[in-house]
Order: structure tokens, then sequence, then C-alpha cells
């Protein structure tokens, strides 16, 4: 495909790294020169520098021609207007804009090619918040992904010493759990990929992705883990739009208090939040975090928009006896530096929000796609359209399928049930299947078997 991306931040970049590595071709425009060369030497894209709303750069980016825009600046204004000149001017196909700011979001109507032409809105805000209210909603699992309108979740768990599972082959999980059916998708072990199989034995510290019904995940997860009791309380570090978001999300459940440096910030959460308690301060105060009671705290959730001011105050959290503390950073050379040691979970808002972004570039009738392992490997939703002629997939029972190498198919829903995959499983048209793939350079392959043949039409 053909996809110019405006602006080279950091969640430009990473969308530039994800589709350049799939043989895309990528345009990448921005006004700030020196980050265009520094992506330019590290990948190997096209770039443009100029402001991505003028006719006349998006022109020389090759608008006349390209299959998508996706508009990622900074500005709300800069991604619409772009939108709209390209639709006007070069009848771009599909065009993906990221809006931030919720005053536009809450007009129905407004993002219509009659009005503001845009496909498909990213509010990487909402994405961020819906994926740690997740993290929150089941204590002990890394990260925790929904399918098929969250009928069915694909949870990361790390094993742990003393689980009962740990130690055992994986066939011995229905043995242990006869009421709960669940698949492990896959493991990853000193951070290199296991394809499960039935004598895969589990080992303490292994990273474990499994399947399950929304409704069976905590049953799975006690039996490769301690089962850690349920979050009561947790503090909000920064109250700018994710950390107000967040609180809206989960006041009504849990206790929460957030802490707003700025007091004219914290007045405002203040008068708008309706249970959640607001702290004018310092996240990285000491003394405030004592007297808070930080060592009861169950989660200490740091969402400012500085990175190194989240990483101080989560580690300073949990030095002081939080339970869990998790750390907003945008910078992806951080991530995987502090995620494991005193931080528990690193939150990268670019890897949470390039899987909307990849829903869209995906070939066949793709519905969800999550990047997993920064973009290492990836979760996919497909569809199942034709009939057993026409499609390389329906009317056959898995093992019959010819999955590209590292591929596995999790799970099928159907209406409104859920099947795990096994080997004689046959899938039917419509059929929402969840599929892991280990290996990103497999994806067109995947791709290509939920494409139907012509024969279907």
């Amino acid at each position: 495909m053909k996809i110019i991306i405006l602006g080279a931040g950091q969640v430009g970049a990473s969308v530039a790294a994800e589709l350049a590595s799939e043989a895309n071709d990528i345009t990448v425009i921005d006004t700030d020169g020196q980050r265009l060369r520094e992506l330019g030497d590290r990948l190997d894209i096209r770039t443009v520098q100029g402001r991505g709303s003028f006719p006349t750069v998006l022109r020389q980016a090759g608008a006349d021609d390209a299959d998508m825009l996706i508009a990622v600046t900074s500005s709300d204004e800069t991604n619409m207007i772009a939108c709209q000149v390209a639709f006007t001017l070069f009848k771009t196909p599909t065009k993906i804009a990221r809006v931030r700011e919720s005053a536009y979001l809450t007009r129905g109507g407004l993002f219509k090619n009659a009005a503001v032409p845009i496909d498909v809105l990213i509010s990487p805000e909402q994405v961020v918040t819906n994926y740690i209210k997740r993290l929150i909603d089941n204590p002990g699992a890394l990260q925790v992904l929904d399918f098929a309108d969250g009928k069915v979740q694909l949870v990361a768990v790390r094993a742990y010493y003393g689980g009962p599972l740990v130690g055992q082959e994986l066939r011995f999980l229905r043995q242990h759990m006869p009421g709960v059916d669940t698949r492990v998708a896959a493991i990853f072990r000193k951070n290199r990929p296991i394809l499960p199989q039935g004598d895969t034995v589990i080992e303490a510290d292994d990273e474990v992705f499994f399947v399950a019904a929304t409704p069976d995940i905590r049953a799975v997860m006690s039996e490769l883990r301690r089962l850690e009791k349920s979050n009561k309380r947790i503090i909000i570090a920064g109250g700018g739009n994710i950390g107000e978001r967040l609180a809206e999300a989960i006041e009504n459940r849990y206790r929460v208090k957030i802490i707003e440096k700025n007091p004219a910030r914290a007045d405002y959460l203040a008068q708008n939040l309706d249970r959640t308690v607001v702290l004018s301060g310092s996240a990285s105060d000491k003394e405030l975090l004592i007297e808070e009671n930080i060592e009861e705290v169950d989660i200490f959730c740091a969402v400012t928009d500085d990175d190194e001011a989240n990483i101080m105050s989560a580690m300073l959290a949990k030095r002081l006896g939080a339970r869990k503390v998790m750390a907003l950073i945008n910078n992806p050379a951080y991530v995987d530096l502090v995620q494991g040691g005193e931080i528990d979970i690193a939150i990268s808002p670019s890897q949470a929000t390039i899987g909307t972004l990849l829903t869209h570039v995906r070939r066949g009738d793709i519905v969800n796609v999550y990047s997993l392992r920064r973009g290492a490997a990836e979760a996919i939703e497909a569809i199942a359209h034709g009939d057993a002629r026409s499609s390389q997939v329906i009317g056959k029972p898995i093992r019959d399928i010819k999955l590209p190498p590292g591929t596995t198919i999790g799970a099928i829903v159907r209406d409104e049930e859920v099947l795990i995959a096994h080997d004689s499983t046959v899938i039917e048209a419509d059929d929402h299947v969840v599929l892991f793939v280990i290996d990103k350079k497999h994806i067109r392959d995947v791709e290509r078997l939920f494409q139907v043949g012509l024969t279907f039409f």
C-alpha cells in the first residue's frame, strides 16, 4: 500500500517503522527536518518537510495516488484539515486522523464526508485509558486484550514459582481445570518465543499468553500464578486527559485519588469528578505519599506527560510500599529498561495505539489487531467469509489449515458462543477467528488465508 503519514512524533514514527517493515510504500511529512533525517536514516521511507495540511506538500508526498493518509500530528486541527484536503483534492480512499480533544469527539455527525471526511478516528488517550482499566480489572496480568466485543480475552501473565502448572506439561491444563476451556497461544522465555505444544513445560518466569472466554480468565490465571487479591485503592499521578478519563472510568468501582501538580487543573478535576479525591501536589513528594498511606495502595499509576516524572514517582511509590506500580512511558527505549524491575508494568501509548491503525491497514477482513511485545508479535481477529470452495479456512478442521509458521488459532467466536480452538474444531462462515502470530514476517500470509477467492463472487 502507498501510505502517507503526517507527523514524525512517537506515534507517527512507531507506525512508520511498523508499516515499513511490511514492504509498504511509506512517506512521512513533518515540519521538523532533524526529526525526519533521523527517521529516514533508520527506516526505508521517503520524507517530506512541510505542513501536512498544505495541498502542495501533500502532492509532493504523492497524495495523487496514495491509498491511505494517516494524520497523527500533535494538532487536531492540522489532522482534520489534512483529511479534508486529501478527500477534496486527491480523493484519497482511506483517511485516518488522531483527534484528542473530547469537544470534537462528542459531536455526532461531524466526521462524515459531507462535513469533515475522516474514515477512522483515533483517540490515543481513550485507547490508553481502556488499556489501563483492563489491567486494573485483572490483577496480575501484564496485558489484557479484548476480542469479539469483549467475549474473548487474550491475557499475558508471568508464571510464578509455586503456580500449579509451573513445571507441568501443557496437556495437563485440561485435567487441572475440567470446567474451563482455554488455549495457551504463545510463551516467551527469556524474550524468545516458544510455540506451545502438548508436551511444552511451563517454567517459572515464562511470559504466557492464553486465550479464554472473558468469564474464565481469572480461573486460568490462578493456574499460572498466585491469584492477587482484587484491587481496591488506586492512586493516579497526573490529572491530564488520561488521568481524568481513567478516574471517570473506574471511580464507581474503586477508591480513587488523583495527584495533580497544577492547582487550577486540580480545582477543575475536583469539580468535575464525582467520587475521586483530588490532591494538589507533586506525585514525587515523599511526605505526601506517606501521608496518603501509600503502603495500603493496590495500584499507583503514573500518567503525566513526562516520562522521567512517571518513572521516578512510580519507583518512589514502590519503595514506599505500593503493591503494584504502572508508568506511562512515551520513549520506547525506556520501556524495556524499566518494566519488570521496580516498575511492574510500563505502558507505551504508541504501542497501545498502533493496533487501531494496523486494523485498517491489514488486508482481508481483519477487525482487530494488537501489537504485542513492542511489535515483535501480533494478535489478530479475522472474520471467515465465503464458503468451502472460495475460502482456505471454511469447512476445514484446524489441523488441516496450512497456517504460516509461528501462527496459532486461539479461539473462534460463533454468534454468542465462544469456542476455544482444538485440532478438530471446524471453522464456519462468519466465524470470528482469534490468531496469534509470533513472527511478523508471516502477517501477509495470514491475511491471504482470510481473503475470499473469486469463485465466491
